[in-house]
C-alpha cells in the first residue's frame, strides 16, 4: 500500500540543514532546490532500511546511505553467515566513525523475514541479478520502498513485471544507475537534447571487452560453511559451487572479496559487460537519445568487424564497442560536433560544450540522497523502474542477438521482437525449484 508522507511523521527524520548547511541554493542536475530539502519543522522524519544481499556491492552503499541524515540500518538478509555477521559489524563501525551510537542490528537468512518487519521503511537489494526482480517484487508487496542495483532485471519477462508491481503498489524504486546523478554526464545528456551538437548522427557506446557472457565454466569447489547455496540459486537451474561466484571473506583477521562476484560473466548467471556496464553506459545513450522508456528497432550483432549495432527508427545509430582511447564511455556524433563523457571525464568539439559547475561535496553520494528525498516525498527519482527497464533492455536484446547470431527487429512499444518466435522465447527463462513470476 502506498505510504502518505504522514506515515512517517510518527518518526524523527534528522534532516535539519541537510544541503543548507553547506549554503547550497541547488544541487545540480537533480532539480532539488535549497528550499525542497528537509530542515527543521514539526513533521521531522526517520527512514529505516534493511539491506538484501550483502555483498562488496553492499558494502559501499551502506557507507554511503549511513552518511545521510536521519538514514538508520536496521537489519540485513544474505544466505552467506559470514557475510551476515561482517554487515553487523560494518554498520557499527561507521556509527562509530560518525560518532553515533552503535544501532542494534538484526540479520537474517530469509529475505523475507526481513521484509515481514513493519518497523522498516525500504530496502536496499544488491543480490546478484537473478534475484533482483523477485526480490524487488516481494518488497513492493510488503509495502515497501526499494533502492535497486543494476540491472534492473536479469530478463526482459522479469522487468516488466517489476514495473507493474511498482506502479500498482505505489512503491518508489531507484534504480542504482549512478551516473546520472554524476554532473559530467547530467550536462552531456542535457547538451545533447538541447541540440547543441546538432542532429545526432550516431552514438559510441563502450562497455567493456569481452562485451558478452560466456558459458559457466568453472571448476567444482567444495560448498563453505556457512552459504546456503540453493538458497543463492534460488530459481535457477543446478549449478555447482565455486567461489568466484560468491566470493570468500574473513571477519578476523579482516579480509574482504578480492573481486567481483563472478556471476556477472556467465551467461547462465548474469549479462557479461553488456549488463554490468551497458547498464550505466547505455542508460546515458538512452538519456542523450531522448529515448527513455523507448528504445532501438533493430539491433544487429557483430560480424566479420563489424561491430554490434543498435537502429533507432528517426536514423540514429548506437554502435558499441572500443573508441578513441578505449576507456568505457559515451560518444555523441551530431552535424553540428560531438561529446564524449566517461567516469572522471568529458571532452567536446568546442569549448562552449563543456559543464563549467562543479558539483559540492555532500559527504555522501547524490545519488542516494535523491533515492531519500524521493521516498520522502513519494515522487520518482532519477532513475525510476521504467528507464531501468529500457536501459535493461538495450543490454538484453543485444545478448539474444549475439547467441542467435543474426539481425533482431524489435519493437520497444509493444516489447517484442515481431514474428519471430526464437527471440521472443529469450524474454525469460524457466525457473525452477518452484519459483515463479
Amino acid at each position: 500500500m502506498k505510504k502518505n508522507n504522514s506515515d512517517f511523521s510518527r518518526r524523527k527524520f534528522l534532516g535539519a540543514g541537510m544541503l543548507g548547511a553547506a549554503g547550497l541554493s541547488f544541487l545540480p542536475g537533480l532539480g532539488i532546490a535549497a528550499q525542497d530539502i528537509p530542515r527543521e519543522r514539526e513533521d521531522i522524519h526517520q527512514i529505516r532500511l534493511g539491506f538484501i544481499g550483502v555483498g562488496r556491492q553492499a558494502m559501499g552503499i551502506l557507507n554511503g546511505m549511513m552518511r545521510i541524515p536521519g538514514v538508520e540500518v536496521l537489519a540485513c538478509a544474505d544466505v552467506y553467515e559470514i557475510k551476515r555477521e561482517r554487515f553487523k559489524l560494518r554498520v557499527n563501525r561507521i556509527a562509530n566513525e560518525l560518532g553515533k551510537s552503535s544501532p542494534k542490528v538484526d540479520v537474517y537468512a530469509n529475505y523475507k523475514d526481513l521484509l515481514a518487519r513493519p518497523d522498516i521503511d525500504a530496502v536496499v537489494i544488491a543480490s546478484p541479478d537473478h534475484w533482483h526482480a523477485l526480490m524487488a517484487i516481494d518488497a513492493c508487496l510488503a509495502g515497501k520502498d526499494i533502492y535497486l542495483e543494476k540491472p534492473l532485471t536479469l530478463t526482459i519477462k522479469e522487468g516488466q513485471e517489476l514495473v507493474k508491481a511498482v506502479r500498482s503498489t505505489g512503491a518508489v524504486l531507484a534504480v542504482g544507475s549512478q551516473q546520472r546523478s554524476d554532473l559530467n554526464f547530467q550536462h552531456a545528456a542535457r547538451m545533447v537534447l538541447r541540440g547543441k551538437i546538432g542532429k545526432v548522427e550516431k552514438v559510441l557506446v563502450h562497455v567493456g571487452q569481452p562485451e558478452h557472457p560466456k558459458a559457466f565454466d568453472l571448476e567444482q569447489q567444495s560448498i563453505p560453511e556457512g552459504l546456503d547455496w540453493q538458497a543463492w540459486l534460488g530459481p535457477l537451474p543446478a549449478m555447482h559451487f565455486n567461489e568466484q561466484l560468491n566470493p570468500p571473506i574473513s571477519i578476523d583477521p579482516e579480509e574482504n572479496e578480492k573481486l567481483w562476484g563472478a556471476w556477472r560473466w556467465f551467461k547462465e548467471t548474469g549479462g557479461g559487460y553488456m549488463t554490468d556496464w551497458g547498464a550505466h553506459m547505455f542508460d546515458i545513450a538512452q538519456w542523450g537519445l531522448g529515448m527513455d522508456r523507448s528504445g532501438p528497432v533493430k539491433v544487429v550483432p557483430a560480424s566479420d568487424g563489424i561491430p554490434l549495432t543498435y537502429h533507432y527508427a528517426n536514423g540514429v545509430e548506437m554502435i558499441v564497442g572500443p573508441f578513441d582511447e578505449g576507456r568505457q564511455g559515451v560518444k555523441f556524433m551530431g552535424d553540428k560536433g560531438w561529446i564524449k563523457v566517461s567516469r572522471g571525464q568529458f571532452n567536446a568539439s568546442d569549448d562552449s560544450l563543456k559543464p563549467t559547475m562543479e558539483r559540492p561535496s555532500l559527504g555522501y553520494p547524490p545519488h542516494y540522497w535523491d533515492f531519500i528525498d524521493s521516498v520522502l516525498k513519494r515522487k520518482d527519482p532519477i532513475v525510476p523502474v521504467e528507464v531501468g527497464h529500457s536501459t535493461c533492455i538495450i543490454c538484453t536484446i543485444g545478448n539474444i542477438a549475439h547467441e542467435l547470431g543474426r539481425p533482431l527487429d524489435w519493437d520497444p512499444h509493444l516489447q517484442t521482437f515481431p514474428n519471430d518466435w526464437e527471440a521472443q522465447s529469450r524474454l525469460h527463462y524457466n525457473y525452477e525449484n518452484g519459483y515463479t513470476i
